[in-house]
């Protein structure tokens, strides 16, 4: 810049020499400043004095308001309904009945986990008498072990009427396998009932060839994976076909080997039990029926194999299944309950695949938002209203999960607290649940078999037991305070006997019209519990036969039946697929208390068709068969 273009700087005050260079030096910076600084301290003193002002408004004394008194009274208590349970007692027949089946689990000693886990049982009627006969799962010993004399086998007793007789030899039923749980179902709808047996290794199927029962688990291609281990199996009609399809539930990743190399160790004790936490998962089988005796694995593209996202391996840990038509849209959906991880919800779409939902259904995790240690599971309209609800079976210090739909069969809530169910299952470690009406009262109560995993837990945990009582809530009703109500163990028979509970199921084994129980354990004999109620209620039994021809599987698996007495509505599905690793009776049971009149009975049968059934007067059994075009 030339001297030219220089403006002239008009000075009005000394610049301090040679300080700050010309071009820096503007006097009127200061004045600005000055202004700047005596304005801001006439603003913080008109601040200061609101301040003051306010404060003293703020501390000037208010005098206080006149006392008022104001008259209160305590809330009118509500009336509840009466909650003393209904007393029923159960007598173990099994010796004196000719029932002298014993659970082996091949311990040894070297704690390995399935050695904890065994012990399905099954009511099923093979021979087509009516009555119904007991399967037992067994286990064996291990290939590196030395053979066990006699060999433990597999069992099935052939009920008499008066006592049970042991006809597994006689049948082709004794299976040498280590066996885990059973499904049943006429898989090729030739009338008689088929049996799936799940394993560690292999699995087996079982086709009843009128009398005896012959392995054709090659033919039909449902073996599975003879390194994995398969737990609960359930026979239903997912795509409504009219052949019955297999669910298989498979546990976890296990070998010796793994066992060993995880090493669960309890202090002072050493090598034990444990949870499943530091096992991989696995994919469970879903196996499609082609209806000419053979089954195509579906699994993959049905959409049942999950994945965890962290990992890469398979998210599940299978033991339990309860099929159920949960959004009533005709099509069988199914809930996996997994053991330390969250359960699934598989929603069937009607094409063939299934989506999982656990999560946004709300039954994956507990009220708290954990995965559970998830064993058996049973579903039911247990309430007679429009909200179906799942009972889960916990780990010790776990309460039952009771999951009810809250008025949206698309949204499920942990109840157990407010339904009765929670404080006194909490200790126990459950397997085996179920909802049956034991007092035949019209209203399902709820059953659970409970026992230990490790036999030395009293040593490191002496609020707990290896051998536990199994527990039988009564469902008190919709007026009372809470739905179930525990029934004192001294009232119940020998349904109190600890033991290390594991598989349960009921049937009407002396056709009396009430429902008596099988309760099996780790390494003994099975509780074989009748019911010896005397209460004179009323009661129904209905047995359904589907017509294949109308693409109904001929065990009408996945039916409803609603009956209408004294008001009061019931829902029933027939489904032997429930508790844990077992199977009920087909024929489907409604108490009607006192009631004698019956308004009207219906059957939903597979796809929709509803038939309407006269009954002519209640306390028998009867046979429904599907109607043409119905």
């Amino acid at each position: 810049m030339s001297d030219s273009d220089k403006r002239p700087v008009q000075e009005t005050q000394d610049r301090p020499a040679g300080q700050v260079p010309d071009e820096e030096w503007v006097p009127a910076d200061d004045r600005i400043i000055g202004r700047a600084f005596w304005g801001s301290l006439v603003v913080f003193a008109l601040i200061g004095l609101v301040i003051l002002a306010v404060w003293f408004f703020l501390k000037r004394p208010v005098e206080a308001p006149p006392a008022q008194d104001i008259a209160a009274s305590a809330p009118e208590a509500v009336p509840e309904a009466a909650v003393d349970p209904t007393a029923v007692r159960f007598t173990d027949v099994a010796a004196a009945e000719g029932v002298g089946f014993r659970h082996f689990n091949g311990a040894r000693g070297d704690k390995l986990l399935p050695e904890s886990m065994g012990g399905g049982v099954a009511f099923l009627d093979y021979d087509g008498d009516g009555d119904q006969d007991l399967f037992f799962v067994n286990g064996t010993a291990w290939p590196q072990d030395p053979p066990v004399s006699p060999r433990p086998t597999s069992a099935l007793y052939r009920n008499d009427g008066d006592r049970f007789t042991d006809v597994s030899a006689a049948t082709g039923a004794n299976l040498e396998l280590y066996g885990m749980g059973v499904a049943v179902g006429d898989y090729d709808n030739d009338g008689r009932q088929d049996l799936f047996v799940s394993a560690v290794g292999g699995n087996r199927l079982l086709h009843n060839e009128g009398g005896r029962f012959a392995d054709v688990t090659a033919r039909a291609r449902v073996g599975g994976d003879d390194q994995a281990w398969s737990s609960s199996a359930a026979f239903f009609d997912y795509d409504r076909d009219g052949f019955l399809d297999l669910f298989v539930a498979n546990y976890v990743r296990w070998s010796k080997d793994i066992d060993f190399e995880i090493d669960y160790r309890l202090t002072g004790v050493g090598r034990a039990y444990g949870p499943p936490v530091n096992y991989e998962g696995a994919h469970s089988y879903l196996y499609h029926n082609r209806g000419d005796g053979t089954f195509e694995d579906v699994s993959a593209k049905a959409g049942i194999q999950i994945t965890n996202p962290a990992t890469g391996v398979p998210a599940g840990k299978a033991l339990g299944v309860a099929p159920a038509d949960v959004d009533g849209d005709g099509w069988i959906d199914l809930l996996v309950a997994n053991d330390t991880v969250g359960n699934f919800f598989f929603h069937n779409r009607g094409d063939g695949t299934f989506s999982e939902e656990g999560t946004l259904l709300g039954v994956a995790y507990g009220r708290n938002g954990e995965a559970t240690g998830a064993m058996g599971i049973d579903s039911a309209y247990y309430r007679n209203d429009e909200d179906l609800g799942f009972a889960i079976g916990n780990f010790a210090n776990e309460m039952t999960s009771v999951y009810v739909a809250q008025d949206d069969p698309s949204i499920f809530a942990d109840e157990s607290i407010t339904e009765g169910i929670g404080a006194p299952t909490r200790r126990m470690l459950s397997f085996g649940v179920l909802f049956l009406d034991y007092d035949l009262d019209g209203r399902l109560d709820l059953l659970q078999s409970n026992g230990h995993l490790e036999d030395e837990i009293a040593t490191v945990d002496p609020s707990q037991s290896y051998r536990q009582p199994a527990q039988l809530f009564w469902n008190a009703g919709p007026d009372a305070r809470q739905t179930f109500v525990p029934v004192p163990p001294a009232e119940t028979g020998d349904l109190a006997t600890p033991i290390v509970g594991r598989g349960a199921t009921f049937a009407d084994i002396d056709a009396d019209g009430d429902l008596d129980l099988v309760l099996t354990q780790i390494a003994g004999s099975p509780l074989v519990l009748r019911n010896d109620q005397t209460l004179g209620h009323h009661w129904l039994r209905v047995r359904l036969e589907g017509d294949p021809a109308q693409g109904v599987n001929r065990d009408a698996i996945g039916a409803w039946i609603e009956l209408v007495a004294g008001g009061v509505t019931q829902r029933r599905q027939v489904m032997p697929t429930r508790s844990y690793i077992s199977q009920v009776e087909l024929p489907v049971t409604f108490g009607l208390g006192g009631t004698s009149a019956i308004d009207s009975l219906k059957v939903i049968w597979p796809g929709g068709a509803e038939q309407e059934v006269p009954v002519p007067a209640p306390d028998r059994e009867i046979v429904v068969e599907q109607a043409a075009g119905g």
